[in-house]
């Protein structure tokens, strides 16, 4: 039975992310990127500088950096460690062309859903922030399309509860430590009619007493624990990847013309090569995709919460978070991979990517497997606590607000944490991959349709010097 659960499984997931939702995803992107005159290469710099400075006034319960932590703790996570590798292990070098390509047009789809998140959240009497696309569907849309919204809230929970938040990350988790502590698994105990290593059990317990701790905090303590951890984290994965690039300076040429020849020709491994082509394009967006959430619809649940009344400076946040995910960690991570060679050595998820760094790092191959173990440890724990905060938020507008049914959420998803170790790791990816797709249709629709809102908002920001030139002045400290 579980055999033909997990083959339904994965036809489905090749049917959800077939030709229509990959033009879909590349059509919205490229539109709005061209109809903003490619706004993420133009005002990159303005959204850098915006990113690490917050905004004084403004309504919202955490800053514009907390808010991006918040949004960036769920975006980095096992995608770019675990998720890269699996593209490439199926789509071959080829899949890292298309994450690339889809996140640099995708950088414009956050910037609207930034804009979109701002532009339309609503502030209840108590001061919480209800925002995010199931908001800026029902707003901007009109109430008469509020099942569009229920369509995405529910898919939502179902991507935090089921997906992105919880078994990929847990699975991740325990892979790695198991693979560090217990690689042969001689240590077994069984569980749930399986055998599984004493390591992947005691993993999943501690991760699920932790972050029952921390989500029991809500938004302030997620983005508190993001500000710190996400910051720190990014740096110390990025410089290791950094060292395997440099030393293997001479063959990073080389691994650019694969990349971009395996982009239109395909892998030998998997057959001919317009099929093969199909699948590379396949992984790569989809795992991009799940890596950086653009146009998923998740990142503008966190940024409604960010203290400030420019919609525009918010979306030129939010789309950092695109830029710093795929364009820089995703691609450090697949560059690694190939030049290293691991990517087609019948290897499976973090193993991947650990062979990598063991083999790239001028360094013994256990200080490479702490490495990357700690880095995926905190990467995927800051991305459950995030995806618990979007799930929260979601089931909150299925329920009108209705706590006890958020609660009961917020049990299921600490179950969903302790059962996590002990799913298959395709089956893992396979369903976070539908949750996805599903959840981006209503959210691509309402970005169709409000875009010319977009336009507006960001035709008037920079066509008013001012505003610019106030939100680029350092901040100077009050006299006492």
């Amino acid at each position: 039975m579980l055999q033909e659960l997990n083959r339904f499984i994965t036809w489905f997931d090749q049917v959800v992310w077939g030709p229509p939702l990959i033009i879909l995803i590349l059509s919205t992107g490229i539109y709005l990127s061209v109809r903003m005159g490619f706004l993420q290469i133009r005002h990159l710099g303005k959204a850098l500088k915006f990113m690490v400075k917050n905004e004084n006034g403004g309504n919202g319960e955490v800053t514009s950096f907390g808010a991006l932590c918040t949004a960036m703790s769920a975006t980095i996570g096992t995608g770019n460690i675990v998720g890269v590798a699996t593209a490439l292990a199926a789509g071959g070098p080829g899949a890292l062309f298309w994450m690339v390509l889809a996140a640099f047009f995708g950088m414009a789809t956050k910037y609207a859903e930034g804009v979109l998140a701002i532009k339309y959240r609503t502030i209840d009497g108590d001061g919480h922030v209800l925002g995010g696309p199931f908001y800026y569907i029902e707003n901007g849309m009109g109430v008469k399309w509020r099942w569009l919204a229920k369509i995405f809230a529910f898919f939502g929970a179902g991507v935090g509860l089921l997906g992105i938040g919880t078994f990929t990350q847990v699975n991740g988790i325990s892979s790695a430590v198991c693979n560090f502590f217990d690689p042969e698994k001689t240590n077994t105990i069984s569980v749930f009619g399986g055998s599984y290593s004493i390591a992947t059990v005691i993993a999943g317990l501690i991760l699920t007493v932790c972050v029952g701790l921390v989500i029991i905090g809500g938004l302030k303590r997620i983005a508190q624990v993001s500000q710190i951890v996400v910051p720190f984290m990014a740096v110390l994965y990025f410089g290791f990847a950094f060292i395997i690039l440099v030393t293997h300076l001479g063959a990073i040429p080389a691994a650019v013309v694969s990349i971009v020849k395996s982009a239109f020709s395909g892998s030998a491994l998997a057959g001919g090569a317009m099929g093969t082509m199909i699948v590379a394009m396949q992984k790569g967006i989809a795992r991009g995709i799940f890596s950086n959430e653009a146009g998923l619809g998740s990142a503008p649940i966190a940024a409604a919460a960010a203290q400030t009344k420019s919609p525009v400076r918010q979306g030129l946040v939010s789309m950092t978070g695109t830029f710093i995910d795929t364009i820089v960690i995703c691609t450090m991570t697949g560059l690694s991979i190939v030049v290293t060679g691991t990517w087609n050595t019948g290897l499976e998820g973090v193993a991947i990517t650990t062979a990598a760094f063991q083999k790239g790092l001028p360094f013994p191959p256990v200080v490479a497997s702490v490495v990357l173990m700690v880095c995926l440890v905190f990467f995927a724990f800051t991305t459950i606590l995030g995806w618990n905060y979007y799930g929260e938020r979601c089931i909150e507008y299925l329920f009108n607000r209705n706590r006890k049914v958020v609660r009961g959420y917020r049990w299921l998803y600490i179950l969903a944490i302790f059962i996590g170790p002990y799913m298959t790791v395709q089956a893992v990816w396979n369903i976070a991959d539908i949750f996805n797709a599903l959840m981006a249709f209503p959210n691509l629709i309402a970005l169709a349709a409000l875009s010319r809102v977009v336009f507006a908002e960001t035709k008037a920001y920079f066509g008013n010097a001012d505003d610019v030139k106030e939100d680029l002045t350092p901040e100077v400290p009050a006299e006492s």
